[in-house]
């Protein structure tokens, strides 16, 4: 990838971040404490995997199956990150996998072209541009094992999302007022544990469609432009091993190489050790052998 290009993937991805964490100081002692930095990291996880175990690797690509309670609570999870629902979010899940990096694809970065420009207006899109879309992706087309499924369905329904969405800043304004017994607390937990940690979990999802379609490494062989990225591999929960993702989209662990940290698999092995999920699709090595790019 040309300098430029590659000043402006970055640029794009860590501004925001950087911004954020630049903010800590001035507010820290008064705006921001260490109960608002706990709660935040205790929420963090259960939101994230909701995202990636659960509307990802489960509901989108069947890389397991669970129980019916944890399935419930996988997809409340998820919806608590604020990507939409359940079913909306894997029905464009599964478009993205149909026509990735194509036309069709709802979210690809090439959509405007290669150049700074293009890739420019290309990673806005990909990143969240596509979100204000009117486009809606047909559910009845690409999820009609989720439209059958009356407990998903329910929790599909924009009333029920609309409750689960007010959750993900109840909970954290609850626990901030508990463990301080102030409204101070209160207040900067729903910020600080709410609304910056939807922030930080959206803006790293969302770079999993834009920055790992651009720039990284390839170490399988796919039909489009899906590549891995290490550095965000642990604040997405291997996620960002997006290659092997497209060249096996049903394996339940990304991370397949050495060193590659793969959150999402580890969880997903210890639910199965605890007898919570089963017919878990792990990677097969003559598969992973066949793909390889020499």
């Amino acid at each position: 990838m040309p300098f430029p290009e590659r000043i402006a993937v970055v640029v794009f991805v860590i501004g925001p971040i950087a911004g954020l964490l630049a903010a800590v100081p001035f507010f820290w002692g008064w705006g921001l404490g260490w109960t608002d930095v706990a709660i935040f990291a205790f929420l963090y996880p259960f939101n994230a995997l909701g995202v990636t175990v659960g509307y990802h690797r489960h509901f989108t690509h069947g890389a397991f199956k669970a129980k019916r309670w944890l399935r419930i609570t996988l997809a409340i999870l998820g919806g608590q990150a604020m990507h939409g629902s359940v079913i909306r979010w894997v029905a464009d899940h599964r478009r993205h996998h149909k026509y990735a990096d194509q036309e069709g694809d709802p979210h690809s970065p090439w959509a405007y072209g290669p150049g700074v420009w293009g890739l420019t207006k290309g990673l806005y899109h990909a990143h969240m541009g596509w979100l204000f879309g009117k486009e809606r992706t047909s559910r009845s087309k690409y999820c009609p094992d989720l439209l059958r499924d009356r407990d998903i369905r329910f929790l599909s329904l924009d009333p029920v999302y609309a409750v689960i969405v007010a959750s993900t800043f109840l909970v954290p304004m609850g626990l901030g007022a508990l463990l301080t017994w102030s409204w101070h607390g209160a207040v900067t937990a729903l910020f600080w544990a709410g609304l910056m940690r939807v922030f930080v979990g959206d803006h790293i999802t969302f770079s999993i469609n834009s920055i790992c379609h651009v720039f990284g490494k390839e170490d399988f062989r796919t039909r489009d432009k899906a590549r891995n990225v290490w550095w965000l591999a642990i604040p997405s929960f291997g996620e960002s091993w997006h290659n092997l993702h497209h060249a096996d989209p049903t394996c339940a662990r990304h991370g397949v190489l050495k060193g590659q940290i793969d959150i999402s698999a580890r969880v997903i092995w210890l639910m199965e050790k605890a007898g919570w999920v089963w017919d878990v699709r792990w990677p097969d090595e003559q598969r992973l052998a066949s793909r390889r790019v020499r």
